[in-house]
């Protein structure tokens, strides 16, 4: 007699399959200001706005390569028409990192004789939702991690970090710490 074990595990596949279809689906109409932006601009917003960083969804890949190809062109930022989307206060701009402005854990000495400070990061993007910092992606950190994103939206831990004291700060734990230990 013949046993027929494999029927409830294709059971069970094609359910789990037409749930996560549903689920898609479901998404696509929940929110169609965010699922279908047409924009390039607004997808890059959208993208940069995840708190798990700006590649973490394949979905955000294609946009957000285009974005870091056409900032190392010197393209100038995408822009996205908020009025269309609901949102207001939304922003996003592209500044130049240097050592004046960096986080801490990405300065660190260079030069013939190590004294000039500078940026792991080439440039930091701020996004902005309802004309607060949401968060900060910076780009080009190095090989291992072309960006790094720091959340500061609802939900997120206050902040005490404070970009503007940056190098302050590391030149006091280079005090502290030693010369040598920078």
């Amino acid at each position: 007699m013949c046993k027929f074990t494999s029927i409830p595990n294709i059971r069970r596949t094609v359910r789990f399959g037409v749930v996560s279809i549903a689920v898609v689906l479901g998404t696509f109409m929940a929110w169609p200001d965010v699922t279908h932006a047409d924009d390039w601009g607004c997808q890059v917003m959208l993208c940069l706005s995840n708190p798990g960083g700006p590649e973490q969804y394949a979905e955000c890949e294609p946009p957000i390569e285009r974005l870091w190809d056409a900032l190392r062109h010197g393209d100038p930022f995408p822009t996205c028409d908020f009025a269309t989307g609901g949102a207001r206060g939304g922003s996003a701009t592209n500044t130049f990192a240097d050592a004046s402005y960096c986080r801490k854990p990405m300065l660190y000495w260079a030069g013939s004789e190590q004294s000039e400070r500078m940026c792991r990061a080439i440039g930091a993007i701020n996004a902005k939702v309802d004309y607060q910092l949401d968060d900060r992606v910076w780009r080009r950190v190095g090989n291992q991690r072309p960006t790094v994103t720091k959340f500061y939206g609802a939900g997120s831990a206050p902040s005490t970090y404070d970009i503007g004291n940056s190098t302050a700060d590391h030149l006091q734990q280079v005090n502290r710490l030693g010369w040598r230990n920078r």
